[in-house]
């Protein structure tokens, strides 16, 4: 087969795998900000020759069929408006999202476990308001005795975080790579230039 009817994407696989689409609700807001809700290039394309979607922005860069040649979608908005969900999980990483990714003790970032501020040995519960974010210092520290025997205290009280409350704490972590067709959909709150 002669080179020319090769397409970027069969020369540079890598290059396209880079090109992420952000999917916005019907609202044009993102479905989640954390992880940020992106679909692969080629579920966009899909998704739009479907008419599940509007293509909002655009790559520079093309995919090539024998017949057709489309431009690469960087923005997609769903035709359909899907209701964000108002019971949150309970998760490890809501949770650490909900602490933002830090000790609830110390306030250092990085090598987190979770903590019961009750321990169970003492009839704590794994729930929102008795469960927080810990480093593994901290954690063995405190072990399972009550805060006031272990000399520690926390930076805030912990409870469950409402379905925005979590949404909005996600937009404080962007992934590495934020596209600049993205912006104008990504911070819609935020004040603009004069």
């Amino acid at each position: 087969m002669d080179g020319d009817f090769r397409t970027e994407f069969t020369r540079e696989p890598a290059r396209l795998k880079q090109h992420p689409a952000l999917v916005l609700n019907a609202d044009y807001r993102p479905l989640s900000y954390y992880p940020l809700s992106l679909w692969p290039w080629q579920e966009a394309i899909k998704a739009a020759y479907l008419d599940r979607v509007d293509i909002i922005a655009e790559y520079d860069c093309t995919v090539r069929s024998p017949s057709v040649e489309i431009r690469v979608p960087s923005v997609v908005v769903l035709k359909d408006y899907i209701k964000p969900k108002r019971r949150i999980a309970f998760t490890r990483f809501n949770l650490f999202l909900r602490d933002e990714f830090q000790c609830q003790y110390c306030g250092s970032k990085g090598d987190l476990t979770f903590d019961h501020v009750v321990p169970r040995a003492a009839g704590g519960r794994t729930s929102w308001e008795n469960v927080v974010a810990a480093c593994s210092p901290c954690n063995l520290r405190k072990g399972s005795k009550s805060l006031r025997n272990a000399r520690m205290s926390l930076a805030k009280i912990p409870r469950q975080p409402g379905s925005d409350e979590l949404r909005n704490m996600g937009r404080k972590f962007p992934p590495n790579f934020l596209h600049e067709s993205w912006m104008d959909f990504l911070y819609w709150d935020t004040e603009l230039d004069a």
